[in-house]
């Protein structure tokens, strides 16, 4: 009897579906009601409303804006609208909602105006961007909005600098491309940023990008390539991690459970937790399709006790994939209560994202729930998990997850001999089903122009490389124009600097040649002073010995060679200390006191404080103005004259040497002289001038002299001040 309503049933759904196939368009129409929804289509800019712009629902009605802009279109929820004219980009919009829908565009007339014009506005507002801001903005919007990251990505490569700021911008690049599933785009990107500079890191997103885009050999080649000694303990594991799971997929399952071993042992040495609990569900799926459950098992319980010491999602994630195991093999009892624990924290989890393509979802958790209730023939507790799941996948809009708890929930009816809910259950199917289809076909045209556009900018970014490469042969074009002119820059500066050198020696050279001459000008000059200060003393003598003073003029002689001795042993010396240079003073007053002793006294005075031993002065320098006020001064002086020598301290790097005395002054003493003694007296005083003048000049302003008249009477005598001094 059973069997007999089995067959009916069958005839009755066969039939059922050929009258649902051929009338789902309309009863699906009846089902999702229509409504008008009203628009307008503006220029961005101006606020102009467009006339004549094509207004079309995918598959379904089409009218136009009037001269105001605006347009009314009857739709239903999910359809899609597109919006057309020659003077803008077409442009899409799903509708969500019976609000007015406002459209704004910038028109495409007087291209050149426009394009010209925009590409100011944006100078201007991005002059201030650096590279690095808008990697950032990339980066940011990477899993948000494709092209608006690519279009960040552009221009930084516009401010790139170096080859380092290429590379990390084609990798980001190929980041993108990554996450949307352009895997081909993200292994030309990789490679180009690998081109500009050499990364392990990028060598791996590379080798991950060649798995996905399934060049499986690339991949390992990409990965065996990788200097393993320059990777952090991180991306080692990372590396063995993703060798695995190539092996895998080319069912070289033993070398997939080795590479996943390598890897573990890496993050267990290291503590690296999440990827030992990830390996070991790894090795866990590789002995499963291995054939060998048992040792699977095995690992899947590691892999979750490892996981609920995480966080709760990574706990229910491996719940699950133990589940999808536990169901596998059959196991369907284990299944549920994996599946059920799953449910007590999966709504918490949920909150975190909406993805419904995520397995961690309630409605697939209760689906996979039922259904293997259903395996077991358990329709009794099925039939409730597949209504829960119908009712959270209509809430979370998963058509999906939907359609397939839907076939299962009629086949349990069926199953169970509850044939009319079967039916209708059937009928929901093949309603969800068809709503399906629509929105797969506006996902196929959408994914068709996203495909489009991200391929489009692509091309954009690879004619901007070749601009780049272009711009980089010419910029080493420049280079080597500018090394050259450099080469000949610095040729230009080595033969200034030797010209500059060769001066410099000339002028050493020639200062040396002076301090040469001037050294033999001061030996000429001491060698004329000496025999001149020698005959002046051989006068004194002589006249002793004629006035028949035989005693005085042996002591005179006496000392005139103990003077003499002195004389010569610093005729050769710029420079003697102050204290020789005293006693040579003091012994020659002496030997011109003995002469004209009815003529003068004298007296040396030597400030005490003075360290005598701590100045020096050139050789006999005040012999000759002492001798000049002897012999041109008081010599003449009809009363007794007087002679002072005296030496004080005026800076503690400075002496004065004072000579005065109140002979008859120069004045007098000139007109007194004789032609033949004016000559000798110039060129005993001119021989002192050009002497100082030498060491000055030799010796930095170490020796000045001045000479003035003493006193204002008739014998106004003469005082030469001598300022010396310290080294």
């Amino acid at each position: 009897m059973k069997d007999i309503f089995t067959y009916l049933f069958t005839v009755y759904l066969s039939m059922g579906v050929m009258l649902l196939s051929a009338q789902v368009d309309d009863n699906f129409n009846n089902q999702v009601p229509k409504f008008t929804v009203k628009g307008s289509v503006v220029e961005s800019d101006t606020r102009d409303p467009i006339q004549n712009v094509n207004v079309e629902v995918s598959g379904g009605a089409y009218t136009t804006t009037d001269v105001f802009g605006e347009f009314k279109i009857d739709v239903r929820k999910g359809d899609e609208l597109i919006i057309r004219h020659k003077d803008f980009e077409t442009v899409y919009h799903i509708i969500r909602n019976d609000d007015k829908i406002q459209v704004l565009v910038e028109s495409n007339e007087d291209e050149n105006i426009k394009k010209l014009s925009k590409s100011k506005k944006i100078s201007r507002s991005r002059i201030s961007e650096s590279f690095k801001t808008l990697i950032d903005s990339a980066k940011t919007y990477l899993k948000k909005d494709a092209k608006k990251s690519i279009q960040f990505v552009a221009d930084a490569l516009t401010k790139s600098k170096s080859s380092k700021e290429n590379s990390e911008a084609y990798q980001v690049l190929g980041d993108i491309y990554s996450h949307w599933n352009q895997h081909d785009l993200a292994v030309s990107n990789y490679r180009i940023s690998l081109q500009n500079s050499n990364s392990n890191s990028v060598k791996l997103k590379l080798a991950g990008a060649y798995r996905k885009n399934k060049n499986y050999q690339e991949s390992i080649e990409t990965y065996n390539d990788i200097d393993k000694s320059r990777l952090s303990n991180w991306q080692l594991t990372e590396l063995y991690e993703g060798l695995g799971d190539v092996y895998l997929l080319t069912k070289s399952y033993s070398l997939s459970i080795g590479a996943y071993e390598d890897g573990l042992k890496v993050a267990q040495v290291h503590t690296i937790t999440p990827k030992i609990t990830d390996l070991n569900s790894k090795i866990a799926q590789a002995y499963n399709v291995k054939g060998e459950p048992a040792k699977a098992q095995s690992f899947f319980n590691k892999s979750m006790e490892l996981a609920s010491t995480e966080n709760k999602k990574r706990a229910v994630e491996e719940k699950i994939k133990v589940a999808d195991f536990e169901s596998e093999n059959n196991n369907f009892s284990n299944e549920i209560e994996l599946r059920k624990e799953a449910l007590n924290t999966l709504s918490e989890i949920e909150s975190e994202s909406d993805d419904i393509e995520s397995p961690l979802t309630i409605q697939k958790q209760n689906y996979k729930i039922g259904n293997a209730y259903a395996s077991q023939r358990d329709f009794n507790n099925a039939i409730p998990y597949l209504q829960k799941s119908i009712e959270e996948a209509s809430n979370k809009s998963d058509l999906v997850v939907k359609k397939d708890a839907t076939r299962k929930l009629s086949e349990v009816y069926r199953d169970a001999g509850q044939f009319n809910e079967a039916l209708l259950a059937y009928q929901d199917y093949v309603e969800v089903l068809d709503k399906l289809y629509r929105i797969k076909e506006q996902e196929i045209a959408q994914a068709a122009r996203f495909s489009k556009d991200i391929i489009s900018k692509q091309n954009r970014i690879l004619s901007l490389e070749s601009d780049r490469e272009l711009s980089e042969s010419k910029y080493q074009l420049s280079e080597e124009q500018a090394k050259r002119q450099k080469l000949i820059i610095y040729s230009l500066i080595g033969g200034l600097f030797l010209l500059l050198m060769t001066a410099f020696l000339m002028f050493k050279n020639i200062k040396q040649q002076r301090l040469a001459n001037n050294l033999l000008a001061l030996k000429s000059l001491r060698s004329q002073m000496n025999p001149h200060f020698i005959f002046n003393a051989l006068n004194s003598v002589n006249s002793f010995i004629a006035s028949n003073d035989e005693r005085t003029a042996n002591k005179y002689l006496t000392d005139f060679s103990l003077l003499m001795r002195a004389v010569l042993e610093n005729s050769e010396e710029d420079f003697i200390s102050l204290e020789k240079e005293i006693k040579l003073l003091e012994l020659y007053t002496k030997l011109e006191h003995f002469r004209f002793q009815d003529k003068f006294d004298y007296a040396l005075n030597v400030d005490k404080n003075i360290k005598v031993e701590d100045f020096v002065i050139p050789p006999m320098l005040l012999q000759p103005y002492i001798e000049n006020a002897v012999w041109h001064g008081l010599r003449y002086k009809k009363t007794k004259g007087y002679l002072e020598i005296a030496i004080t301290q005026t800076k503690p790097v400075e002496i004065k040497i004072m000579i005065t005395d109140d002979g008859i002054g120069r004045k007098k003493s000139k007109a007194l002289k004789t032609e033949n003694q004016q000559k000798q007296n110039s060129k005993g005083m001119g021989n002192i001038k050009k002497r100082v003048s030498i060491l000055n000049d030799m010796y930095k302003d170490k020796v000045d002299v001045f000479i003035d008249d003493f006193q204002d009477e008739d014998d106004t005598g003469t005082k030469v001040v001598v300022t010396l001094k310290k080294d």
